[in-house]
């Protein structure tokens, strides 16, 4: 089935920087640094990689950090559990959001 997310053009994601390379060298450093081994494991920075997909909805993240998880020594329990923290999380955002609409609506009921 053709999809718009296509699971080959995962792997081409070093070649965004072709047409601006100084600035993809900025980011790829920084992504380095972000994931090496400091105060977090790689496998926690994966599980929160994971969980954060999810939330932003981007098909390659998941794709990508469910086999970080895995290769990192994470099992579907745990990633199954950082999903619902990531899905607690947006819909507590949402949800907070109502107290702005109901704050319009007594306004707008004086």
């Amino acid at each position: 089935m053709e999809t718009y997310y296509k699971p080959d053009d995962l792997p081409k994601f070093g070649d965004i920087g072709k047409d601006n390379p100084n600035l993809a060298q900025k980011f790829f450093e920084y992504y380095e640094a972000v994931f090496a081994e400091g105060e977090l494991t790689q496998r926690e920075k994966s599980l929160i990689a994971l969980a954060v997909a999810h939330a932003v909805q981007c098909p390659y993240c998941i794709d990508a950090y469910t086999r970080a998880c895995l290769e990192t020594g994470s099992n579907t329990a745990e990633m199954i559990e950082a999903v619902h923290v990531a899905t607690a999380i947006r819909g507590g955002a949402s949800l907070v959001h109502g107290v702005q609409m109901k704050n319009i609506a007594e306004k707008m009921s004086m």
